[in-house]
């Protein structure tokens, strides 16, 4: 693969990182929160060869700026990315915020949206039921206190437990909590600027008309298993594929598995 073309976009108060690579239909490649663009490595340039692959740095991660107060919305951003980079049209492919973000990309601009896969995927105006709410008030405890004391190490420790349980001494471990740990500020940022699509997208599932997989991680927190068994359930002809054994951040946990049965979605809906 040749070398990407990287960029910085402007945008509502700030700007954006992103890089783009390959020849093909279009690909873009959406971050889960606490990780930035480099939680894609395992995939951007496997992808590339098949595929015009788009990735880039959300507000406040990686390289991008953090919000400034100046409102802004997560699609807008989006769009000014895949706008810089001249994709029209794009599979989309979005981890946990990630997943969230191509759902509302997906109802606000269905014209611009191929097919969708959505990795342990947020879905706006999701709620938590009262067992679910025990689950995060038991694996939280300790975590408001650390931060009114300032140990922002400590809390991202314990997100880590909940959202890396497979651990972080492997490779692949190690890089989980290595990029997390660049995104420590993450934990400081005022996202109260930020617009939300409104009905949320959990109102308006059965609107999404593209090709959706959807793929859960076995290890997440019970929501979000409940929420991509509610996204596999509403959105018409949605089809799932479930791996075994791994937690949140599926493509870095399990790269391979993951590449194969993103890849043969990808070219299905092609």
């Amino acid at each position: 693969m040749s070398r990407p073309l990287e960029g910085i976009v402007q945008v509502e108060g700030g700007s954006l990182a992103y890089q783009v690579a390959g020849t093909g239909p279009a690909v873009v490649l959406i971050h889960p929160g606490l990780w930035d663009m480099r939680a894609w490595d395992d995939q951007f340039e496997l992808f590339a060869e098949r595929f015009t692959v788009l990735r880039y740095d959300v507000r406040g991660y990686g390289r991008s700026s953090r919000p400034s107060g100046t409102p802004y919305s997560h699609v807008r951003d989006q769009v000014a990315v895949m706008d810089a980079a001249g994709v029209d049209v794009a599979a989309l492919v979005g981890c946990s915020m990630g997943g969230g973000i191509e759902l509302d990309f997906a109802l606000t601009h269905p014209d611009r949206v191929r097919a969708l896969v959505v990795v342990a995927s947020s879905v706006g105006g999701f709620q938590e039921n009262e067992d679910e709410e025990r689950w995060w008030d038991e694996r939280t405890a300790g975590m408001r206190e650390a931060f009114e004391a300032g140990d922002l190490a400590r809390v991202q420790e314990i997100r880590l437990s909940i959202w890396a349980p497979l651990g972080t001494g492997d490779s692949a471990g190690r890089r989980i909590r290595d990029i997390a740990f660049d995104n420590i500020h993450e934990l400081t940022m005022d996202e109260s600027a930020a617009e939300e699509l409104d009905p949320p997208a959990i109102e308006r599932l059965e609107e999404i008309a593209c090709p959706t997989l959807v793929m859960p991680a076995d290890h997440d927190p019970p929501d979000l298993q409940r929420a991509s068994a509610e996204l596999a359930a509403r959105i018409p002809g949605a089809v799932t594929v479930a791996i075994s054994d791994t937690d949140h951040v599926v493509g870095m946990r399990r790269p391979r598995e993951f590449n194969d049965a993103v890849l043969a979605f990808l070219e299905r809906t092609s």
